[in-house]
């Protein structure tokens, strides 16, 4: 059944949960209102597994970096046996913020009153509270989050109720062992602040339909027409297509390739992977690199993003690796220069009382109708 469009029905989540050849895009409403921006927090960033990067950011023990996430305020770092931790970038004390940036510590000291804390989060020291009544060091360790590393990507979750990281995944590993993601190296890590709400910015990185039209001389020719969506039982989405050249270049640049990541199949060789990880992270594993985002909101109409590129080991070896991975950085930085304005553009639209949820191309944005569905299915 296809729903006739009214303006009783501009909100219902409802037309969103049907097969891609049959929904309709998630209400405009998601998209700039305030009050569901704060309860998206609370329900995709505070009770959901998210991607907050790569597992290479923190490779030896006392490594750490900060995050300043949805709200949230994260401490992540490498323990004294390597394990992945999160913590609360707060003090146990009266809850100065302990640590800002990244780098290498043996463990972590409130600059207010000095208390310290080892690489697990437990509390050392605590100057001068003996005199407290029933203190104790052990009951006053740092508060922790779950943390966990697959496919060499890190995921953090706020709450200690969320499923197993594994069981979120599903079948992921399926469609994504050929690249062996774990074994690539990031290169590359930068952030952007873009005029748009975070689900719009993830969208457009998921659909062919827009190619085009955005990207008319830089990489719409790199593309074809993609296969269909992929079955999966895991919070993503992903669909594979086969390209011309690498999707890691410009048009113009394929004679820049690198070498294929070592063991790809035929298929693998031929193509490019675009995968969403829900709710707030991408990628495209191509034959050559992996480039990916995270998104965060700041808001309903504006969001954070870390884009982070990624190759084999052996291709940053080769003599020619930099120069030739700076034309990698070129498509991606002239790619997402044609897609801004685009989704500013969009986000204005959507900003219309009278905007109402429009129909998917099945075909070109199947990710994007997978997502709707399974964002519509959270509330």
């Amino acid at each position: 059944m296809i729903h006739k469009q009214t303006k009783k029905k501009s909100y219902d989540l409802a037309l969103s949960l049907q097969k891609a050849e049959l929904a309709y895009s998630l209400p405009p409403r998601f998209y700039t209102s305030n009050t569901l921006a704060k309860q998206e927090i609370e329900l995709f960033f505070r009770k959901s597994w998210i991607g907050v990067g790569r597992s290479d950011s923190l490779p030896d023990p006392g490594n750490y970096m900060t995050l300043d996430v949805a709200n949230q305020q994260i401490i992540l770092l490498r323990d004294s046996t390597s394990k992945l931790r999160a913590f609360a970038n707060t003090c146990r004390h009266r809850n100065a913020r302990i640590i800002d940036g990244h780098g290498t510590c043996k463990g972590l000291r409130c600059p207010f009153h000095s208390w310290f804390y080892d690489l697990e989060g437990k509390l050392i020291s605590a100057p001068n509270m003996t005199s407290a009544v029933g203190f104790k060091k052990d009951n006053n360790g740092l508060i922790s989050y779950l943390a966990e590393e697959r496919f060499g990507f890190i995921f953090v979750s706020l709450s200690k109720d969320t499923p197993s990281i594994d069981k979120h995944l599903g079948n992921f590993a399926n469609f994504h062992k050929p690249w062996s993601l774990e074994k690539l190296v990031t290169v590359r890590r930068r952030e952007i602040i873009v005029d748009c709400n975070w689900k719009m910015f993830l969208e457009v990185f998921n659909e062919y339909y827009h190619l085009p039209f955005v990207h008319p001389n830089s990489v719409n020719s790199i593309y074809k027409k993609p296969e269909p969506a992929d079955e999966v039982t895991g919070n993503f989405a992903t669909q594979f297509g086969l390209t011309v050249g690498t999707g890691g270049l410009l048009e113009g640049s394929q004679d820049h390739a690198l070498p294929d990541i070592p063991g790809l199949d035929d298929e693998a060789k031929m193509g490019a992977r675009y995968t969403w990880l829900f709710p707030n992270i991408t990628f495209a594993a191509n034959k050559d690199a992996m480039w990916c985002y995270e998104a965060y909101p700041m808001g309903p109409n504006r969001c954070q993003v870390y884009q982070t590129a990624c190759f084999p080991l052996h291709s940053t070896k080769l003599k020619d690796f930099k120069k030739k991975s700076f034309q990698y950085f070129d498509r991606l930085d002239k790619a997402l220069d044609e897609d801004i304005p685009a989704l500013m553009n969009q986000q204005r639209g959507m900003s219309c009382s009278d905007a109402l949820p429009g129909r998917f191309q099945p075909e070109l944005e199947s990710n994007v109708a997978s997502f709707a569905f399974w964002y519509a299915g959270k509330w």
